[in-house]
């Protein structure tokens, strides 16, 4: 299980959540090439250890764990685990 960013940082990526995460689980980081092409940032399942440091940290609320990801973003859970796979 691991945290989960959602639909809402679509076109914010506030990095609050970077900057707070213990284990630097969140990409793509300010300083990473590809930054300014994603449209959101990633919480890397299998890195994230379910501190929950992002989650009070989300100026849009967009951080779940992955339990209590509301049903028209469940989607979100893949989309987070595929951004690390490719």
């Amino acid at each position: 299980m691991a945290y989960v960013i959602t639909e809402p940082c679509k076109g914010t990526k506030s990095t609050e959540c970077v900057n707070v995460c213990p284990v630097n689980c969140i990409h793509p980081t300010p300083d990473e090439p590809d930054f300014e092409n994603v449209e959101m940032l990633y919480i890397n399942p299998d890195e994230c250890i379910e501190c929950g440091a992002c989650a009070s940290v989300c100026p849009v609320n967009a951080i779940f764990h992955e339990n209590d990801v509301p049903e028209q973003w469940k989607n979100y859970i893949e989309i987070n685990a595929q951004y690390y796979q490719g």
